[in-house]
């Protein structure tokens, strides 16, 4: 056979349900020969975004392949890999590549996309075809997780291999070192305050069960960061729900008075605008299955290195007969006490009826209207993302897909198509402000051509919404971050079901027909129209206030 039809093959052994493709490799017909469905996209960016979404739905368990063109296809994946990179998702880009005496007079992807991946290769002759795909899938199935390329030149896929002998690869795991868990099992059993901090790691081992035993156990409330939003059931008396740049109240008092901070599954990044720092000062113990992680912005008191299913199932069976004692019911009632606090405060935007609608109003309906068992939400940059993170309760594993490290406008679209491919009986749901849309609008036709019903709800404040102080100048004289357009007329004309919302009565009944026209096979774009909101729960001035609240008198 043919390299590529091998390599088809290959993909079919490994499980491979989806080829996401952009449109002129050899191995896209190949696979379709053999039963592989693949997706095509307008664009490379939205093509890595879908594959990202679908990763994360179904968790990694099944493989998730991209094929692009060579030159400008792999030219153009860089950003949406990047953003799979920063956020550790395990993708399989296969780049098609000039023929191999033709190296060097074309783009070699290798030296660029090592920066954003976790392994490169390039399969130089057609021998190598099992070799090079059966490493590819042990790493992309083994931690630390994270987008694996390998680049098949023309002449290498047309090339005959005699014969295919290939066994699919499997996935790795490793437990913490026994002496670390034990060390963590007495700084955890010594602490009067402790806070687990759960990331995106947790998600990937599957860990919510042990997470919630394990902060039961201890009476610890759980804070997730934006990634490992989900991870625990943000309706336990536990939760303090999630955070990046904006968080919730509860979350801010508790790291503040956090006399020891347990990081599950969570790379402790710092110094970043898309995290919630950690307050100086704070003991720290690190569970993740990258020891580069250890120590990278934090002095880590302790890090267990380990796969965090398999370090909290150790920590608990170390701890078996802990009690909190009375702790349990103190902590209990303080989260409830903060939680309804908070509330509170933002009652009024997230039950506004005021015009234009106020975007909260927006937020606090579907968070009402939705099933959260049978539904996966994930945002946008910007905005939308600061807006709905604090507040859209997550109840189930992956039932929220929070993303962003390199945090590029649009992605949340392909990242709900995906998560629809992944899950197709959930709802799946993208919200996006007007600026993201006008990146990846066209993208509705996509979700239209390839029978994908997801609901997209569009905040459209008719403006480049928090961009405007970094401009302040262009924007006053010359109206530069201003925007304009009906995208429910562009989405109706691409083919979906559309609706411009403008009264905050209108909020909740829109939203239910456009969940009935998704369960009749229909993407949907709800276009709400908003007024610009510039008040956020911002991380850092939440902290800031809770640190002076909780300053002995």
């Amino acid at each position: 056979m043919q390299g590529n039809d091998a390599i088809a093959e290959i993909l079919k052994r490994e499980g491979v349900e989806y080829l996401f493709s952009y449109p002129n490799n050899a191995i896209i017909d190949s696979a379709a020969k053999i039963g592989i469905r693949p997706i095509i996209a307008r664009s490379e960016k939205t093509l890595i975004n879908m594959a990202d979404g679908y990763a994360r739905a179904t968790n990694g368990a099944k493989p998730t392949v991209i094929v692009v063109q060579a030159g400008p296809g792999i030219e153009n994946a860089f950003g949406g890999m990047a953003q799979a990179h920063g956020d550790r998702i395990p993708l399989l880009m296969i780049p098609g590549g000039p023929d191999q005496r033709r190296a060097g007079g074309e783009f070699d992807p290798l030296p660029p996309f090592s920066h954003v991946t976790k392994w490169t290769a390039r399969v130089n002759f057609v021998d190598r075809i099992p070799e090079l795909f059966r490493r590819a899938f042990t790493q992309l199935r083994s931690s630390p997780s994270g987008p694996i390329l390998v680049e098949v030149p023309r002449d290498v896929g047309a090339a005959e291999l005699p014969k295919l002998d290939y066994a699919p690869g499997r996935r790795y795991r490793s437990a913490g070192d026994p002496a670390d868990v034990s060390a963590a099992a007495r700084l955890i059993a010594a602490a009067r305050r402790p806070v687990v901090v759960a990331g995106h790691g947790a998600l990937w081992a599957d860990a919510t069960a042990e997470l919630r035993q394990f902060a039961e156990l201890i009476a610890a409330p759980v804070f997730t960061t934006m990634a490992g939003k989900s991870a625990f059931p943000e309706t336990h008396e536990l939760s303090l729900g999630a955070g990046g740049n904006t968080t919730t109240g509860s979350a801010a008092r508790f790291l503040v008075n956090a006399d020891l901070v347990v990081g599950v599954g969570t790379g402790f990044v710092g110094k970043s605008n898309f995290v919630t720092p950690i307050p100086p000062g704070k003991r720290m113990i690190q569970i993740t299955d990258n020891p580069a992680d250890v120590d990278k912005d934090y002095p880590i008191e302790l890090g267990v290195v380990g796969d965090a299913k398999l370090v909290l199932a150790a920590l608990l069976d170390e701890l078996k007969g802990f009690q909190a004692g009375g702790r349990r019911d103190e902590v209990v009632a303080e989260v409830r006490a903060s939680r309804e606090a908070f509330l509170r405060e933002w009652l009024p935007r997230l039950t506004s009826d005021g015009t234009p609608i106020n975007p909260y109003r927006v937020i606090w309906e579907l968070n009402q209207v939705v099933d959260k068992a049978n539904t996966i939400v994930t945002h946008d940059s910007g905005n939308p993302r600061d807006q709905i993170l604090p507040f859209y309760q997550a109840t189930t594993p992956r039932g929220y897909l929070g993303w962003g490290k390199s945090t590029q406008l649009g992605t949340g679209y392909g990242v709900a198509m995906g998560a629809k491919l992944a899950q197709p009986n959930k709802l799946s749901v993208n919200v996006m402000g007007d600026l993201a849309f006008g990146t990846a609008g066209m993208e509705v036709e996509t979700a239209v051509r390839e029978r994908i019903p997801i609901m997209t709800v569009l905040l459209n404040n008719g403006v480049m919404g928090g961009y405007g102080h970094h401009m302040p100048n262009a924007s006053e004289r010359y109206g530069s971050n201003k925007l304009s357009g009906s995208y429910a007329k562009v989405a109706e004309g691409l083919g979906a079901y559309a609706e411009r919302v403008e009264g905050p009565g209108d909020v909740r009944s829109a939203l239910e027909r456009g969940i009935r026209a998704t369960e009749e096979g229909r993407p949907v774009v709800l276009e709400f129209i908003t007024k610009e909101e510039p008040v956020y729960p911002g991380s850092r001035d939440l902290l800031a206030k809770a640190a002076k609240e909780l300053q002995p008198a």
